[in-house]
């Protein structure tokens, strides 16, 4: 059997680990098992920063930085990418490659393993459709169980069918109305151990607006997050606009985050408690990993038009733990929006979600936007499909810091 190029195409709900396990001891492709393979994924990273925390040993590399974990994304896959190359096996399993990267570097990695494919067979894992790399010709679909081939045009996008029919649940309080600008940055300087970080950031946010926030991996998103969030001592003596007040005008960290509704990609990983899903929106009531208290009636009450919102109603008493990685998220976003904050950050809140879950958190942050008076900043490096965000500020990198645009 001849062993050619292939992507495995798979949803959330498809055990990829146990497919990786399979692909290296041969049980779907025969003759890997004989042939020597790596695995180009973020379960290669994350093994290999425990090692260096467990051992202090730096593994894969030889630098000044001296710890793996003090690189970007972008130049982890770079270096992993190589050290994989350098050892040099027959196969290589990539998976889901392209998460947590900007364009640029989406292109680098890209090209790297077009390269590579001219002399090592490459299996993708991939839950995005448009992911696939372009030299892959076989592809593979689980369908009941077992993988067929299918061709990659009849590979069907999901149903755009808007999925939540019931109109977002109303607010248990109102926060007093903020005048415009709800936050606003006046030439925005933030530099770290003298590399300039963002250079001279104007940027003005409205109540309601729905704004995407772009730019390449270390070009400042992650800190202007920061400035708005509280976690930054660098946003005193800056020209910073918070909820209508001048930044340092007596307003407390924990006055700030009240106002803010957050969620990333991997907030699951914080929450190991069995908390059942009803407490787990509840918990966002309070900002607390957990419920620890008990839930007033309203609470209740708002929890379950949550849950039927998202339709599961029937779900209320599960264990947040034992729901797919799609309801996973879609419940963080319930969580976070349960007390109708004034904003509402999401950061790069699909990382790792499949086409069809993707398409379902996105509906529900379009319903969000349209439905409520909560400002929306997105955070991602896609222009996500099917989501309508209303503007766009883009960070462009310099050797004086990022500067930063507004689009349509």
């Amino acid at each position: 059997m001849a062993l050619h190029h292939a992507a495995f195409y798979i949803s959330n709900n498809d055990n990829k680990e146990q497919l990786i396990d399979d692909l290296f001891k041969g049980r779907i492709l025969k003759p890997l098992s004989e042939l020597k393979g790596e695995l180009f994924s973020d379960i290669t990273l994350k093994k290999i920063i425990a090692e260096e925390i467990r051992h202090e040993h730096f593994g894969i590399i030889q630098s000044p930085k001296n710890s793996f974990q003090k690189y970007s994304e972008g130049e982890k896959k770079k270096l992993l990418l190589q050290w994989i190359i350098d050892q040099e096996p027959d196969y290589i399993i990539v998976d889901n490659i392209f998460d947590h990267l900007d364009v640029a570097s989406q292109e680098s990695i890209a090209k790297r393993l077009i390269e590579l494919s001219q002399r090592v067979v490459v299996i993708q894992i991939a839950n995005r459709k448009d992911d696939i790399l372009s030299f892959i010709g076989k592809i593979y679909v689980d369908t009941d169980g077992t993988f067929t081939k299918y061709d990659r045009s009849v590979i069907n996008n999901p149903d755009s069918t808007m999925y939540f029919v019931n109109a977002v649940p109303q607010p248990i309080q109102t926060y007093s109305d903020f005048d415009n600008p709800l936050i606003e940055f006046k030439n925005v300087n933030v530099s770290y151990d003298g590399r300039p970080i963002v250079k001279d950031i104007n940027w003005r946010i409205n109540q309601g607006d729905f704004w995407q926030l772009m730019g390449p991996n270390g070009s400042g998103k992650s800190t202007l997050l920061s400035l708005i969030n509280g976690h930054n001592s660098k946003a005193y003596g800056q020209d910073i606009t918070l909820f209508g007040l001048k930044k340092g005008s007596g307003e407390s960290i924990w006055e700030i985050r009240k106002k803010i509704g957050y969620f990333s990609s991997d907030m699951a990983q914080q929450f190991s408690r069995m908390d059942s899903v009803e407490h787990m929106i509840i918990s966002g009531f309070l900002d607390s990993i957990g419920l620890y208290v008990k839930p007033t009636d309203i609470q209740r009450e708002r929890a379950q038009e949550w849950m039927n919102l998202l339709r599961m109603g029937h779900l209320k008493k599960r264990y947040f733990q034992k729901l797919s990685f799609g309801q996973q998220r879609l419940v963080l976003l319930a969580r976070a929006m349960v007390k109708h904050p004034p904003l509402l950050i999401l950061d790069e809140p699909t990382v790792g979600l499949d086409d069809e879950n993707v398409m379902l958190f996105n509906q529900l942050i379009n319903k969000i936007a349209e439905e409520t008076s909560t400002t929306i900043l997105f955070v991602s490096h896609r222009k996500e499909a099917g989501l309508v965000p209303i503007q766009i500020y883009e960070l462009f990198p310099g050797d004086e810091g990022s500067i930063g645009r507004s689009r349509k």
